[in-house]
């Protein structure tokens, strides 16, 4: 007679089947029998030490290679603390699978008072969520997982959640295939559009490009397509290093600045590709909506963003690298009538100008070219802090998936410690700088002891500007005594070193330079703690709003 294999053991099977080398999660007594398939398989198993820090470990891991990052978590409270990384991951369209445990079947619902009982658990999950399911039989399981990595490979990605019933966790699950249904083509687009999208191109003189997170993956097809036509390329956060920062038709910087907006508003045609023209992207500074004159053509996989903050011109439903392909074939020969010099020409005039921007802050752009130098490659993850936001427009990464961060979109804190170390794990050759306030790493600082088991050589740069400095400035401009703003901060590097972390105080850009090369030979995080005062030698003002 053949061993018994359960639904949470066959889930295992199928995951490693599907790819999946790593989950993020902390185990407790409801998820136990989900831990049995993790026992001897191939999945390598990550303890964060807070399920919030699980799920942004998850999205380091996502952002960095494109694979969706996996967390086991219990139920309630398990869920309940990863909630804000799903959102923050459903924000940036970051594919993220979320497996937790719930009450058994005949338990839903009732409020009778179990453990980790809520009252519809999948309910909550779901506004965080692409979609939220309750596994209510092992045979539903390969067309549930099957739904999920659709989701991450052929539709606009984000977190999808997977509660199993505590019975079906231990249910027979020897008769269920573990052999992954085949996945489904990313959708291209209608040759129709197609053709219009070609002629509309063909006949523009100044065309430009604007590419967006869903374009990460279309770097090549991007380029091409820019020096076909000589079209500036304009990039959202999501989308660094898509265009090389040292071509010359990459603007860099950041749509929400003036002088880049003057780069699209001189073009005589816009193609944007896969960006939502969200706020936080496109008006950063609060200085007013893009105020788009050309005809736009969109190319994005989600219909409805198709619909969303700026009408088209011309709109195509499809997956950015395919849409971009067929694009590229329909206009094999084209770009004659582009005038070869726009591009190159509005660029150079472009960078001057950003240059001189009252929102571009010289000394931290010698802060960012000093990382760079110290560690070439480098993979930047950044936290909403203040030279975060000065990265927005004054850092260009060097390949995409080299920057992220939490600023924009759902804006959390404590996201870049986390983070970095799950896109170390996802990739250990890369040098990993995580980029965090004093306020911000006070959420997720205990998660550098996940770092220093997994012998992560990640450093951790603490930006000490004595407390919530942005909101200080908010209320100082809202015209009243600033509130719950001032908290001290503790000593970072004693509480790092007692984790087991290496660390530093640099006083000046050298000095950082130095702690930065020491720290790629450790095998455990780096914690480099800069005073502001050190490195600013005036204050950088409030980089936002009115008044800035």
């Amino acid at each position: 007679m053949s061993a018994t294999i359960t639904c949470g053991e066959r889930l295992v099977d199928m995951l490693a089947a599907y790819g999946v080398d790593t989950v993020f999660g902390i185990p407790g007594n409801h998820t136990v029998p989900l831990y049995r398939g993790l026992s001897d398989g191939p999945i390598r198993h990550v303890s964060p030490r807070h399920e919030q820090g699980a799920g942004f470990m998850a999205d380091g891991y996502a952002r960095a290679t494109g694979k969706p990052g996996v967390c086991f978590l219990i139920s309630g409270p398990g869920l309940t603390n990863a909630l804000t990384p799903m959102m923050q991951a459903l924000a940036d369209s970051v594919p993220m699978l979320v497996v937790t445990a719930v009450a058994a079947r005949d338990q839903l619902g009732m409020g009778e008072g179990h453990l980790h009982e809520l009252p519809d658990q999948r309910a909550l999950a779901s506004q965080c969520a692409r979609f939220s399911h309750t596994l209510m039989r092992p045979d539903e399981l390969p067309r549930v997982l099957a739904r999920a990595f659709a989701v991450f490979s052929a539709e606009r990605p984000g977190p999808v959640h997977i509660e199993l019933p505590l019975d079906v966790i231990t249910a027979d699950a020897s008769h269920v295939d573990p052999t992954p249904w085949p996945m489904p083509a990313a959708p291209g687009a209608h040759p129709e559009a197609v053709a219009e999208a070609a002629r509309m191109l063909a006949s523009a003189q100044r065309p430009c490009l604007i590419v967006g997170g869903g374009a990460v993956a279309s770097a090549l097809e991007v380029q091409e397509l820019a020096e076909r036509f000589a079209a500036p390329v304009v990039n959202t956060v999501n989308a660094k290093g898509v265009m090389p920062e040292t071509h010359p038709l990459a603007v860099g910087s950041s749509p929400s600045l003036g002088a880049v907006r003057e780069v699209i508003y001189g073009a005589d045609l816009v193609l944007a590709v896969g960006t939502e023209f969200g706020e936080t992207d496109y008006d950063m500074l609060f200085i007013g909506d893009l105020a788009l004159q050309a005809p736009l053509i969109r190319i994005d996989i989600d219909a409805r963003q198709l619909s969303r903050n700026q009408r088209p011109t011309l709109a195509i439903c499809a997956d950015a690298r395919a849409a971009l392909s067929q694009l590229l074939a329909a206009t094999e020969g084209a770009g004659r009538d582009t005038d070869p010099q726009w591009g190159q020409v509005r660029v150079a005039a472009a960078q001057q100008a950003i240059s001189q921007e009252e929102h571009t802050h010289p000394e931290f752009q010698a802060l960012f070219a000093a990382v760079k130098s110290a560690l070439p490659g480098v993979r930047l993850v950044g936290d909403s802090t203040l030279p975060t936001y000065y990265a927005v427009w004054q850092y260009e990464a060097s390949a995409p998936r080299h920057y992220f961060h939490s600023a924009t979109g759902g804006g959390t804190l404590g996201y870049a410690i986390p983070a970095a170390l799950g896109a170390k794990l996802a990739d250990t050759e890369t040098p990993v700088v995580a980029l965090i306030g004093d306020g911000s790493a006070q959420f997720t600082l205990t998660e550098l002891a996940a770092g220093v088991e997994s012998s992560l050589s990640v450093v951790v740069i603490v930006w000490n500007n004595n407390g919530y400095s942005e909101i200080e400035q908010g209320m100082h401009a809202h015209g009243f005594k600033p509130v719950g703003v001032d908290i001290p901060a503790p000593d970072f590097c004693a509480i790092a070193a007692g984790m087991g972390c290496k660390t530093a105080k640099p006083e000046n850009l050298g000095a950082l330079a130095e702690a930065l090369e020491t720290a790629q030979s450790a095998a455990v995080p780096t914690v480099i703690e800069l005073r502001q005062e050190h490195f600013v030698s005036q204050p950088a003002g409030q980089w936002y709003g009115q008044g800035a």
